[in-house]
């Protein structure tokens, strides 16, 4: 029964996105036949497997160990804030202080940004990027710069990416930009793959990790279908010339420095947009809870009503479907990482083992208002020229990207047995 809900939920997200199309002539059928042929394939390999799935596992270890580094690197410098011995008399007589969140999960992005900048300065990160950006051309038909920025978003953010092909940007049509729109709405960058998996860990104990990365990978297709579903390319748009990549970095020190300070400006980054954001989430619940009704309003129940159809259709009991469609609807209008805390702390019987997997995959994207004004920002700075254009499919990518993610939730929901 599961198995056909959510084939149902891909057919109707499948058709949605067609219906929205722009031309829907010019829609091809190999590319809705290789977009959910390659998710499925990917996350049955990665899913079902045995030796993929010992080297997801294994990864859970590489998160642990860069866990424990930022630990020590924080403790240095922060001293008791980061849950290191405290200095005085805890309240509840521990020995150690309680971590703070900006000197605990957040550290870690300056490591992970060190790292990422070591592994792109010798070559190892491009080579990852080359071969899927090659997977993706030859089946999806993909133009060269369309390929590599797609498969960079697996592992980078969504303003980093472009980045990778700068030189190109201009020479991208409307289609094109699209793709790479809508590739950095559905996948997380890698940085914060191990920050969620710290946070998620009570979630999914031992696998959340390996979760992430195969939600990311197969979200990859799922953004190229839904992007030409809904904006298919011209004739004679699509440039096959591949980018060269290559790092600006001058020795392994520099990279080093270089990966810490953009690790810093994230972690900065985010600490910021959280504190804005769920100070704005609990003043407008305490504006809802003036209103005088039986059960006290919230702006998380009033989006639970609106996405729980949808966490339906791609797998979740309807008895669940609104607890699942309140982080949905949460990731949405806010961002991934606020629908993740939300996640973390929701009661252990609101939502059964394959519910929480399906929200979690559903949720591995960056499909959110304000990554349309990240990606508006960071096209436009590439090539100015794009600017209109850029600006008139933010809404088209935002939809697009929740639409992939649903997408990638509903197939790890077919494969999962309930």
């Amino acid at each position: 029964m599961w198995i056909l809900r959510g084939l149902l939920g891909i057919a109707v997200l499948t058709a949605l996105a067609w219906a929205l199309s722009e031309n829907r002539r010019r829609v091809q059928g190999r590319v809705v036949a290789w977009g959910l042929g390659l998710q499925f394939l990917f996350a049955w390999l990665l899913v079902k497997v045995p030796a993929c799935q010992q080297a997801l596992a294994q990864l859970n270890r590489v998160v642990r160990a860069i866990e424990r580094a930022s630990h020590e690197g924080g403790a240095f410098v922060f001293g008791y804030l980061t849950g290191g011995p405290s200095p005085f008399q805890t309240v509840d007589g521990a020995a150690a202080a309680p971590q703070l969140f900006f000197f605990g999960p957040l550290v870690m992005l300056i490591v992970v940004g060190a790292l990422s900048a070591v592994l792109f300065h010798f070559g190892i990160l491009q080579k990852v990027v080359a071969a899927f950006a090659h997977l993706l051309r030859r089946t999806m038909g993909l133009g060269g710069a369309e390929g590599v920025v797609v498969a960079a978003n697996v592992f980078m953010g969504q303003s980093d990416a472009p980045l990778l092909i700068k030189p190109y940007v201009g020479q991208l049509g409307r289609a094109g930009l699209m793709c790479t729109m809508t590739a950095g709405m559905t996948t997380i960058s890698g940085s914060l793959m191990i920050v969620y998996a710290s946070i998620l860990e009570p979630v999914l104990p031992g696998i959340i990790l390996g979760h992430l990365v195969v939600a990311s990978i197969i979200s990859a297709p799922a953004a190229v279908m839904v992007a030409r579903l809904m904006v298919p390319a011209e004739p004679g748009e699509v440039d096959h010339e591949t980018p060269k990549l290559a790092a600006d970095t001058h020795g392994v020190v520099d990279a080093l420095l270089v990966g810490a300070n953009d690790g810093a400006k994230v972690m900065v980054n985010v600490a910021v947009m959280l504190v804005a954001i769920i100070a704005v989430v609990s003043l407008v619940n305490k504006a809802l809870g003036l209103i005088p009704l039986a059960a006290p309003l919230s702006l998380e129940r009033m989006l639970g009503w609106i996405m729980a159809p949808a966490m339906w259709l791609v797998g979740v009991p309807w008895s669940e479907a609104r607890a699942a469609g309140e982080l949905m609807a949460l990731k949405t209008v806010f961002n991934e990482f606020v629908a993740y805390l939300a996640l973390a702390r929701q009661a252990p019987e609101a939502l059964s083992f394959h519910s929480r997997l399906i929200a979690i995959y559903s949720l591995c994207g960056f499909a959110n208002f304000s990554s349309i004004g990240i990606l508006a920002g960071t096209l436009a700075a590439l090539c100015p020229e794009h600017k209109k254009t850029v600006a008139g499919l933010g809404l088209k990518a935002l939809v697009a990207g929740t639409l992939g993610t649903l997408l990638t939730g509903a197939v790890i929901g077919i494969l999962v047995r309930p």
